[in-house]
């Protein structure tokens, strides 16, 4: 019986060769897009899953409140780790961490900069990282470095690199005590190289000055409870760690009251959002969002199918009447249908197979992954032998039924008529399949807008022609000459020493006061930004009031420079010459700037402030000469540097590039949506197409007489065309409040933010309505087109 069934289903897909092609390409477009959406997904759910310690490991972070907000952050206090490891017993394993950056390694004649963090002793162990070659406790020598296995090939080709000596930052030498296997991508902990938590004692100053500070908070945590050990219990008793090392501090007992809390490493990636002490989600929701994608466009395909298969209903009428005259019971019927659709998707799973590894490389540059199709993993094969018959099923479960019910008597007397009822859930369909497909442009459109208008925003200082480059110890000890030499060169308009780079913010402090402020003001954050002379100038800063920091007046070092913010915070109507205090000596403001774009363009601009301090420097910023071309001026620049930091490579960063890379996540969103929808809306017109054929067949007879009567071709085009016009301007209806209302919530989350106006509904209503016009109307012009006489022959 199942042979049979799969030969009538064979001899079927050979005969009407059109609909076949409709239905098996749109059912593997839907089902690739199915399967790309779901290994997305699936690396994204499995982030930090190949850590074997995966469910005992926690980010220490804490709660505070600032200027009546709570917010919850992840960077502690340096002595953290130390009071964990000693006086608390829940925990197996303490690592501190800090952020990760850029060191010069220095192997013979060759310089690289990598990137790298400082970890705690015990952390090789507690990331379960997988040690290829040398000592299984790596970092406990404080001049170790443990380097990937793609480092160690690149440092030292196939040469064994244990023992070997690399010089750091033209500082310290390090010795290679072991190597590892390059994280997955999305792991949390990223890195070429590891080094010593100890060792920056040692190279960097101020380490000195945070071992004992618990007001200052620079530094990551992390821990590994012991086997059966309450996490709950533990945030109980470690919650007040900050608090009780803070008993003098009338502000944080009384204001900001911190909490301590552990953050389980299964909700670092996803579930990293925290609203007033209290963990909201994160890129979840656009993993459930995608996902319900994923079924959305498997769905349309789907309804492709049963629309077509309805529609052709009236041919395979005396097929069911013979076949139920000659015994054949309802299930068996339903089982060859069903058998028809399987054989359909099971072509499909082997046409989407090859699509997604013709995409794939484009899909993995979109998303930044590394997701393969795991072709030689039998529970692969299982998950989609179960995916097909699921998506067989859906397709084939209403043809089925419907085909099966028809009545043999009157199927077999020419009785039965399928008239505008039968065709009432075909309508329905096609309206469900436009909805979705409309409602994903309008939510695209938008995402689209509020990226554009992110950019749009005013960043408050000129992002063209400026580089970014991180300080080292000759850098600052070389500076004066290097800036002498730069600017002679002509390849430099000017240059800067900063604590920051332009588009992103380091550092901030609270107990700054003003003016007529009250002790609860001295909650309230401030951006810092630490510098000398000419960073408004190299920066591109248009000075609102007041003027720079500036060699002719000494008091300069004690002059402070404010943002629009933080003089709207501190109520000054008059900022210049007033005195503030902070940073624990009273400062005279000297001028007012812009507000710059230094956090997410989508956030409230924070208060900003300019200190003079010519020793805090974390990286030198240099504007270009604007008549000489960027290419040009850095072949200028380079043998300078070089000169004057011969332990590094001339390692740059382009402001404007690196300001766009703000963007980043919500382009991804957009432009998955981007896809997701093309394909929705394409699925859609393929199955509009086939329809609009079937139509244009099933009325051919029709169309001869109203030809022989007068019907012009536009006639007939119209004829044609209006049923299928109504179907899409119902689904616009539908699908406009629909996606209004979900995107009116989605930019809830973002506080610079677009309002939704008609236009978006408008040109998405336009769009829909050309498309499905052109999709249907090449096959109403070839019905208006065709010789009357071939059809009326018969009659």
């Amino acid at each position: 019986m199942l042979q049979n069934y799969l030969k009538i289903a064979l001899r079927n897909l050979v005969k009407n060769k059109v609909y076949s092609f409709i239905n098996i390409a749109g059912l593997a477009v839907g089902m690739a897009v199915a399967m790309l959406i779901g290994l997305w997904m699936i690396d994204e759910l499995s982030a930090n899953k190949h850590h074997k310690n995966f469910d005992s490991v926690y980010q220490v972070m804490m709660h505070q409140t600032f200027d009546g907000h709570r917010g919850s952050q992840t960077a502690l206090p340096y002595p953290m780790g130390e009071e964990l490891r000693t006086k608390y017993p829940d925990f197996k394993a303490v690592a501190m961490c800090d952020w990760g950056s850029d060191h010069s390694l220095v192997m013979g004649n060759q310089k690289f900069s990598k990137f790298g963090h400082y970890l705690g002793e015990q952390g090789v162990d507690m990331f379960s990282l997988n040690i290829l070659k040398g000592d299984k406790n790596p970092l406990k020598d404080p001049t170790s470095i443990v380097l990937t296995e793609e480092l160690a090939t690149t440092l030292f080709g196939n040469q064994d690199p244990i023992g070997k000596v690399l010089k750091m930052d033209n500082v310290v030498d390090l010795k290679v005590t072991a190597v590892v296997g390059k994280q997955p991508k999305n792991a949390t902990l990223q890195f070429d190289y590891l080094l010593p938590w100890d060792l920056q004692i040692k190279v960097l100053d101020y380490i000195k000055n945070q071992q004992d500070a618990w007001g200052s908070n620079s530094f990551q945590v992390y821990v590994q409870l012991k086997d059966g050990v309450n996490p709950e219990k533990t945030n109980t008793n470690i919650k007040n760690i900050v608090l009780n090392h803070a008993k003098d501090d009338k502000l944080m007992q009384t204001s900001i009251k911190p909490q301590v809390f552990l953050h389980p490493m299964a909700k670092w990636r996803l579930y990293g959002d925290f609203t007033d002490g209290i963990n909201t989600g994160g890129f979840i929701k656009y993993v459930k969002l995608f996902g319900i994608f994923g079924l959305i466009v498997l769905l349309i395909a789907c309804i492709n199918f049963m629309n077509l298969s309805t529609a052709r209903s009236e041919k395979r009428a005396k097929e069911v009447g013979v076949r139920k005259a000659m015994g054949s019971d309802r299930g068996q019927l339903i089982g060859q249908f069903l058998s028809e659709s399987l054989v359909i998707s099971f072509i499909a799973l082997a046409l989407a197979l090859i699509l997604v590894e013709l995409i794939l490389p484009s899909f993995n540059k979109l998303t930044d992954k590394e997701v393969s199709l795991q072709l030689a993993n039998p529970l692969f094969w299982g998950i989609m032998l179960i995916f097909t018959m699921f998506t067989g099923l859906l397709a084939g479960s209403y043809p089925a039924l419907y085909l099966s019910s028809f009545n043999p008597v009157r199927v077999l007397k020419g009785t039965i008529r399928l008239g505008k009822n039968a065709s009432l859930p075909r309508q329905v369909l096609v309206v469900l399949q436009f909805s979705f497909s409309i409602a994903l442009m309008i939510g695209t459109v938008i995402i689209y807008q509020q990226i554009q208008h992110g950019k749009n925003r005013p960043i408050g200082f000129d992002s063209k022609g400026l580089i970014s480059v991180f300080s080292s110890s000759d850098l600052i000890k070389n500076y004066d000459p290097l800036r002498t030499e730069l600017l002679a060169s002509g390849a430099v308009s000017s240059i800067c020493k900063s604590s920051c780079p332009p588009y992103q913010t380091w550092s901030n402090n609270r107990g700054w006061s003003w003016k007529g402020s009250k002790p609860e003001d001295e909650s309230a954050l401030f951006n810092i930004i630490a510098s000398d002379y000419d960073y408004t100038k190299t920066v591109g800063i248009k000075l609102k009031a007041g003027r720079d920091f500036s060699r002719e007046f000494a008091s300069d070092s004690s002059g402070v420079i404010l943002n629009e913010a933080a003089v709207k915070r501190m109520g000054l109507k008059e900022p210049i010459g007033e005195m503030v205090k902070g940073m624990g000596k009273s400062l005279k403001v000297i001028g007012v700037m812009p507000n710059m774009q230094m956090d997410s363009p989508f956030e409230v601009i924070r208060p900003t402030v300019i200190i003079f301090a010519k020793d805090w420097v974390n990286l030198i910023c240099v504007r270009m000469n604007p008549n000489v071309s960027a290419s040009a001026a850095i072949k200028k620049m380079t043998p300078i540097f070089d000169k004057y930091n011969p332990g590094f490579p001339f390692d740059y960063q382009f402001t404007d590039e690196q300001y766009a890379k703000k963007f980043n996540y919500l382009e991804l969103i957009g432009n998955l949506s981007l896809a997701v929808a093309f394909l929705a809306i394409f699925i859609s017109c393929l199955g509009l197409f086939g329809l609009a054929s079937f139509m244009a067949e099933q009325r051919t007879k029709e169309i001869g007489v109203r030809k022989v009567l007068g019907a012009t071709v536009l006639n007939i085009t119209t004829l044609l065309s209006k049923d299928f016009l109504k179907l899409v301007i119902i689904s616009i209806v539908i699908a406009s409040p629909i996606a209004y209302f979900t995107m009116k919530n989605w930019l809830q989350d973002y506080d610079y933010r677009i309002e939704i106006g008609a236009g978006v509904f408008i040109i998405v209503m336009v769009v829909a309505i050309v498309i499905a016009l052109s999709t249907v109307s090449y096959q109403a012009i070839k019905a208006g087109l065709a010789n009357p006489v071939k059809s009326l022959r018969t009659e």
